[in-house]
C-alpha cells in the first residue's frame, strides 16, 4: 500500500516527517529566495520614490488650488503615502486637473503593487 491513505491523506505516523521535511525548507535559504526577497525590494525601492515624487508633485499642483485641505509639503506626503498604502485617503481628492492626474496614477501604481507582490509571493510558494 502507498504513503497515503483513502485521497491522498497521508498516514498520521508521517506527521513527523512532513513537519521535518517543511522545518528544513523553512530554514534553507534558496535562489528562489534571493529571487523573492530581490523582486520585493524593487518594489519597495521604486514605491519609495514614487511616494517622493507624487508628494512633491501633489504639493506644487494643490497647494494653491481653492477649497484644498493639501497646504503643506506635509499634507502632500500625508495624501500620497496614504493613496499608495491603502488607495484612499482623509483627505479631499486633489481639486486641481494634473492634481487628479497624479492621484490616478497613484492610484493604479498600489493597485499594481498588491496584485504584482501577490504573484510573486504565489510564486515563491509553487516553485519547488
Amino acid at each position: 500500500m502507498s504513503q497515503t491513505a483513502g485521497w491522498g491523506v497521508r498516514r498520521g505516523r508521517d506527521t513527523a516527517g512532513v513537519i521535518s521535511e517543511e522545518l528544513k525548507r523553512l530554514s534553507s535559504w534558496e535562489e528562489r529566495h534571493r529571487r523573492l526577497v530581490a523582486r520585493l525590494a524593487i518594489v519597495v525601492a521604486t514605491t519609495i520614490v514614487i511616494d517622493a515624487v507624487g508628494s512633491v508633485l501633489v504639493f506644487f499642483l494643490e497647494r494653491g488650488a481653492q477649497g484644498t485641505e493639501i497646504s503643506t509639503f506635509g499634507d502632500a506626503l500625508f495624501f500620497t503615502t496614504v493613496q499608495l498604502l491603502t488607495v484612499s485617503s482623509q483627505i479631499r481628492n486633489p481639486l486641481t486637473p494634473w492634481g487628479r492626474l497624479v492621484d490616478v496614477v497613484l492610484e493604479v501604481w498600489a493597485v499594481i503593487v498588491v496584485a504584482g507582490s501577490a504573484g510573486a509571493i504565489a510564486a515563491f510558494f509553487s516553485e519547488t
